[in-house]
């Protein structure tokens, strides 16, 4: 059995892919307490992708930072009491096939970068990022290992 690449996952909330993820950081939980078990925190979870049309990285914050004091007010069904949402982190095969996943609960975006620095002397691509807060995360163990496809191999003539 050959280690899994990081090169092949998908994330998606509200049960939509979110199109263009290159870069999760790591899953981690470290104790509350020093060096006693029991009590742990999960480290914030950062998303990056290139800058595209695509508005669900700003969507999402904005729901976080909504002040109906200093902004106008979102569309209907925007407001900011469901900033927080579940993330699913699906890991894949070489053969695409579904090897892990994991539900990071509860997250909420704690900073969002809408654009990185510009420079007109590189030709670098313009990534975004959002840092998710969370109330933890757990493996679906009802995803299992797949057998992997049978390579079809004709014998020599």
């Amino acid at each position: 059995m050959n280690p899994y690449k990081n090169s092949r996952f998908v994330g998606s909330w509200d049960g939509v892919p979110v199109l263009g993820v290159s870069k999760v950081s790591g899953l981690t939980r470290t104790p509350q307490g020093p060096l006693s078990p029991g009590q742990t925190g999960c480290a914030p979870l950062t998303l990056e992708r290139g800058v595209t049309f695509d508005p669900a990285f700003e969507r999402w914050a904005n729901r976080a930072w909504f002040r109906p004091d200093i902004h106008a007010p979102l569309p209907s069904g925007q407001e900011g009491s469901d900033f927080r949402k579940d993330l699913r982190l699906d890991v894949y095969n070489d053969a695409g096939q579904k090897v892990m996943s994991y539900t990071i609960y509860r997250c909420w975006v704690s900073e969002f970068i809408a654009l990185p620095e510009l420079d007109s002397t590189f030709t670098a691509v313009a990534i975004q990022s959002i840092t998710l807060e969370n109330e933890g995360w757990q493996r679906d163990y009802s995803v299992t290992d797949p057998a992997e496809p049978a390579v079809k191999t004709t014998p020599p003539t």
